[in-house]
């Protein structure tokens, strides 16, 4: 089963691969934010604000990552199915 979900990636197309490699450097962004506001909470625990807002920004910034993964590969079943 994770030989399959490998062989599903390499087969990704190009261009449907180029797309999720910019939504996964966007969430990474995203998350590095998230970090650095948790590093600052807990360096300086000034508001719980700042704690809510980082863990927020951290969970968005994994579900865009699963998101782009997930609609990579759904995009690219049914290109696959409209060229078929």
């Amino acid at each position: 089963m994770v030989n399959k979900l490998i062989d599903n990636i390499k087969k990704i197309d190009k261009s449907i691969a180029k797309v999720m490699m910019k939504g996964f450097r966007f969430s990474a962004y995203i998350c590095i934010l998230s970090l650095i506001i948790l590093f600052t909470y807990n360096t300086y625990p000034i508001s719980h604000i700042s704690l809510d807002s980082g863990l927020i920004l951290f969970r968005t910034g994994l579900f865009f990552a699963v998101g782009f993964f997930i609609c990579g590969f759904v995009v690219d079943g049914i290109k696959k199915e409209l060229n078929n």
